[in-house]
């Protein structure tokens, strides 16, 4: 029976290092892109805006809060600073899925493809 050592140490070891580097650049890269906003940031908003509204809209029961909310409030809400800390990595995707949700349409993000 034969034994196979697989590949060299120092190759073993230089391909490793070459692979952390190459992780480490991405990694990077990406971080300086993005910051601390992930890629997918304006979906994260645009959902905590939609699910925000949807809940008031459930809630109210005479209509008043969502007419606010269609004639304004989903922006003073998002200034005022209660659009929690999903508003922030897209304030304008916030509102507009807070308007989304107020109105009753369906979310933008339902569905396998967009």
């Amino acid at each position: 029976m034969h034994r196979h050592e697989g590949p060299p140490r120092g190759k073993f070891a230089a391909g490793l290092a070459g692979a952390v580097v190459l992780a480490t650049t991405a990694a990077a890269a990406l971080i300086g892109q993005y910051d601390d906003r992930p890629p997918w940031g304006t979906d994260i908003a645009y959902e905590g805006g939609f699910v925000q509204a949807s809940r008031i809209r459930g809630y109210d029961v005479d209509g008043s809060r969502t007419r606010a909310l269609l004639d304004g409030e989903c922006a003073l809400m998002e200034r005022q600073g209660m659009g929690g800390p999903r508003a922030v990595h897209d304030p304008a995707a916030w509102v507009a899925g807070c308007l989304d949700g107020a109105a009753g349409r369906p979310s933008r993000n339902q569905g396998i493809v967009r």
